[in-house]
């Protein structure tokens, strides 16, 4: 058979678009190929978002309408189950932002127990007089002060009284200073974000005079 110029033209596929076309059709402007495919990967990125703030959208209208006055039973049945779901899905959005936060809190937990033996070390050089002044000093306060960002607390103070949930007590001294059952001294420092305790203080607990 004779090849006819325009064969191809009408085979399967040419007659095929898609949006991977250079040239828009209609407006004749030529597309930008990256552009698309940013905003396909963007689109698939917040398909699930899009579809829960509708579902929620949905349900909060829907909860807030009356009930006609003539509803039958069957409408009345029907709204109750919509109500139920609408508490469901509330409970469930507010049971995965607790877990997110937990799951966040757990990360940051890991992280700051690693630094732990790094913020014993500079404690020892701050007791030494290291890290009164020069460039390292001022490393070790950017340090305190990002840790303290995140919620670090030192457990470091002495006179207190002995709290077993946040000391570890060492051995017992008598301590004219201090009274029974205090602590006299702190040998290492504690670490707590919020009320969990990373790790507690070991302490030596006075006895009184």
């Amino acid at each position: 058979m004779p090849h006819h110029g325009n064969e191809e033209e009408h085979g399967e596929e040419p007659v095929r678009f898609t949006d991977k076309r250079k040239v828009d059709p209609e407006t004749g402007e030529v597309r930008d190929a990256a552009g698309q495919e940013d905003v396909t990967a963007s689109g698939e990125g917040v398909e699930t978002e899009d579809a829960l703030a509708q579902a929620e959208q949905i349900l909060n209208e829907a909860g807030q309408q009356e009930p006609p006055a003539a509803a039958t039973d069957v409408e009345a049945e029907l709204r109750n189950d919509l109500l139920r779901l609408q508490a469901e899905y509330v409970n469930y959005r507010k049971r995965v932002e607790r877990d997110r936060e937990a799951v966040r809190d757990l990360a940051v937990q890991s992280v700051l127990t690693s630094l732990l033996p790094v913020l014993d070390d500079l404690d020892a050089a701050r007791k030494h007089g290291d890290l009164d002044e020069g460039p390292f000093a001022a490393v070790a306060k950017k340090f305190d002060t990002i840790l303290a960002g995140h919620g670090l607390e030192r457990i470091e103070d002495a006179g207190v009284a002995f709290d077993p949930t946040v000391h570890e007590a060492l051995m017992q001294q008598p301590s004219p200073e201090v009274p029974e059952d205090h602590v006299a001294q702190v040998l290492r420092n504690g670490y707590r974000k919020g009320e969990r305790v990373i790790r507690a203080a070991q302490v030596i607990v006075s006895t009184g005079e």
